[in-house]
């Protein structure tokens, strides 16, 4: 896919260099400055996003109460773009402060979503990072099983508790392979390939979804974030299967059909999910894969926002600002990876526009 140049990039941009400085400076009164991605590069301006860069905002004040009509006007709905909330703190304490960013919290029985890592893999999300925060919002890890014939050993849910025992996982905190004792099924809405997703069925014993994503490059979609680890991530070995019956190359049907799953796990969460996605270690291979490329690129934060789109599309364009995001730019571009936001978009699921809100003082 050819991608037009986009003009907002350069604010996407302006909050790398920005971070960079408050983290080489460890200051918040630094100017910000802005540039954009060389020229061989193509930047992702068909989806136009809205980016605003801005600090945390003042708690509102409280509106004047209405006064006692016999017919008063029905309430005002804020506009403006989804906030994705950043931080260039890649630890432990930047992962929960982003996470408190949110304003979502995490309440009642908490599934932490993240990919477990393929054996041999090097870059899946270490433990150490994670861990402060899963026992924070007192969460269960949660994963599925890989669908049959993937060549990996995560697809028996013996073998794949293994591999979550000797990641590290389980010593951080409980941890559940969603498909062990079966699959559950859900509608898809507005789909065009799907009508139906099949996920673990211990997807339903949660209150609260809390989908952490390490986001990186992937063979099959070009990148993974949030909607990778929703479409992919939560269906079923079963459920897996169904989606690359859609087609099983990298087709826009394939991420069409992600796309269209993905929102069958936030239609079913409803308000009770949200998105975190941990950019380092970016590799342009997938933590499913054994033996992943070495990463080109230096990391670059932790965001999080209620809106998965937003998220994924930030991080894409983070991606294309970058200096050093040469390799991991050409991967997306081979595989077509933004059809499988421009799609969500069309069945009416999360904005491409966004708003970009620094947490670091």
């Amino acid at each position: 896919m050819k991608i037009k140049r986009d003009k907002n990039i350069c604010m996407v941009l302006a909050v790398v260099l920005s971070l960079s400085i408050l983290s080489a400076c460890n200051s918040g009164g630094a100017d910000i400055s802005s540039s954009s991605s060389p020229d061989s590069i193509q930047e992702p301006g068909s989806m136009n996003a809205s980016v605003a860069v801005s600090s945390l905002p003042d708690e509102p004040e409280k509106p004047a109460e209405p006064e006692n009509t016999e017919q008063q006007e029905s309430p005002v709905i804020p506009d403006g773009p989804p906030v994705v909330y950043m931080t260039s703190d890649v630890s432990p304490a930047g992962l929960i402060a982003v996470y408190e960013a949110l304003g979502r919290e995490a309440a009642g029985s908490v599934a932490v979503k993240i990919n477990t890592g393929e054996p041999g893999a090097k870059y899946f999300l270490s433990p150490d990072l994670i861990k402060d925060f899963v026992q924070t919002v007192d969460g269960t890890i949660v994963e599925c099983n890989t669908m049959s014939g993937f060549n990996g050993r995560r697809s028996s849910t013996a073998m794949h508790y293994q591999v979550a025992q000797d990641h590290g996982y389980t010593a951080i905190a409980p941890v559940l392979i969603l498909d062990e004792e079966g699959d559950l099924t859900i509608p898809v809405t507005n789909g065009t390939h799907l009508t139906e997703n099949t996920i673990g069925a211990h997807f339903a014993d949660f209150d609260f979804h809390v989908v952490l994503s390490h986001f990186k490059g992937k063979d099959a979609t070009g990148f993974g974030g949030a909607i990778t680890n929703m479409s992919m991530g939560y269906a079923s070995a079963k459920g897996k299967e169904l989606i690359h019956d859609v087609d099983k190359s990298s087709s826009p049907a394939f991420l069409e059909a992600m796309a269209e799953v993905a929102k069958s796990v936030a239609d079913y969460a409803g308000e009770n999910i949200l998105y975190i996605n941990v950019m380092n270690n970016l590799s342009v291979n997938c933590d499913c894969r054994s033996n992943p490329a070495a990463s080109t690129m230096a990391d670059i934060g932790i965001l999080a926002s209620t809106d998965p789109i937003a998220l994924d599309k930030a991080c894409v364009d983070l991606v294309y600002a970058a200096p050093d995001g040469q390799d991991l730019i050409r991967h997306i571009e081979s595989r077509d990876s933004m059809r499988v936001l421009e799609h969500s978009v069309e069945i009416g699921f999360g904005s491409l526009e966004y708003e970009l809100v620094s947490i670091d003082a």
